[in-house]
């Protein structure tokens, strides 16, 4: 599986012609046109007997529930609320969202709910990072999972019962201030810093309009654009849409300690060097016997212990890379070897340590 696996990714890298030029848009966003995340707790209620029973922070937010419509409930009173729980809502809002537009929410239940199956949500805020209240949320909750239990206990859940969605559940109550029609610049943002693809992008954009942009650091461009919304959108728009061929990729070797999983990019390049893999196999047998001592009537019946060893020794290959080895010779010398995960991993890891490995090592 695992030399297949190399195979298909050696013949996909190899095959690959240089860089392919990408949009604008695909290498990185604008500073001021991001979304923000909103928070807002809140009370599920219609479930089916799978709320949060006696739980402390439900019962003191459907005392306040209850205040909002003139219900006052008496102090000494601990409802049993089997049919409400108390729940997270999450929600992002988009850039440029405007009053009276709606967005999904999630919701998730915080205490000991078995399931938000069938629940509504009561109108709860939703805060953003600054406290202010940006949107207000309600609906019925559409729930993927599903959380059964028997009287002797045993319980049957499929996916996650305990988060529910709600689409277009929010409605904006107020829009984010951006400054993008009177800040005097706007910064463009790659999504992974690359100081050549910042030059590329910055010739590009001043190839198209002359002057306007330049470079902070390896991630930030900053532009001069006219003053006003309309005009800016305009300029955005066709800047976005430029071709631009990003630098290639810096040698990296990402491996996944859990899974064994190790990927290899096709800029990576091996001094030379020369690698010996084998193994060697020890297998312990053990086929205990039954006896009966003579005679057959006065013996004592016995187990003998019955073990075999045996030692197999794995011919050991040595592969050699000549200075700047690509990806395809590392390919074909490791499926020579036969390395299993654990081994490629630690061939990788000592051609780190010998110098021979001009690629970074990634660890996840």
């Amino acid at each position: 599986m695992l030399r297949k696996l190399i195979l298909a990714l050696a013949a996909l890298t190899l095959g690959a012609t240089p860089a392919a030029a990408e949009r604008v848009r695909d290498l990185g966003s604008f500073q001021s046109v991001r979304s923000n995340q909103l928070t807002g707790y809140g009370i599920v209620v219609g479930l089916d007997g799978t709320g949060d029973d006696n739980f402390a922070y439900t019962t003191e937010a459907m005392r306040g529930v209850s205040g909002r419509f003139g219900l006052q409930l008496p102090p000494n009173v601990n409802p049993a609320l089997k049919n409400a729980a108390a729940v997270m809502i999450t929600a992002e809002l988009p850039a440029f969202a405007k009053p009276g537009q709606r967005i999904d929410i999630t919701v998730s239940a915080i205490g000991k709910a078995k399931s938000l199956r069938g629940g509504a949500l009561i109108m709860s805020p939703l805060y953003g990072a600054d406290g202010e209240i940006y949107a207000m949320a309600q609906g019925n909750l559409a729930v993927g999972g599903l959380g059964v239990s028997g009287r002797d206990g045993s319980r049957l859940t499929v996916n996650v019962p305990t988060v529910g969605r709600v689409a277009e559940g929010a409605s904006v109550e107020r829009s984010v201030s951006t400054g993008f029609e009177t800040s005097e610049m706007l910064r463009w943002n790659l999504f992974q810093a690359d100081f050549l693809t910042a030059a590329r992008v910055r010739d590009a954009i001043n190839d198209r309009y002359p002057g306007i942009a330049e470079i902070e650091d390896g991630v930030t461009l900053a532009m001069r654009l006219p003053y006003g919304a309309d005009q800016r959108a305009g300029i955005m728009a066709q800047i976005e849409m430029i071709d631009i061929t990003p630098a290639e990729a810096s040698a990296k070797v990402v491996i996944n300690s859990r899974t064994g999983t190790v990927v290899i990019s096709s800029a990576v390049r091996l001094s030379p060097a020369a690698i010996s893999h084998g193994s060697m196999v020890v297998r312990i047998d053990e086929n205990p016997m039954v006896v009966q001592p003579a005679p057959f009537s006065n013996g004592r019946t016995q187990v003998e212990e019955s073990s075999s060893i045996g030692i197999e020794q794995r011919d050991a290959h040595v592969a050699l890379f000549e200075p700047g080895a690509s990806l395809a010779e590392v390919v074909d010398a490791l499926n020579m070897l036969g390395t299993t995960p654990a081994d490629l991993v630690a061939i990788l890891e000592a051609l780190k340590q010998a110098g021979s490995l001009k690629a970074e090592m990634v660890i996840i």
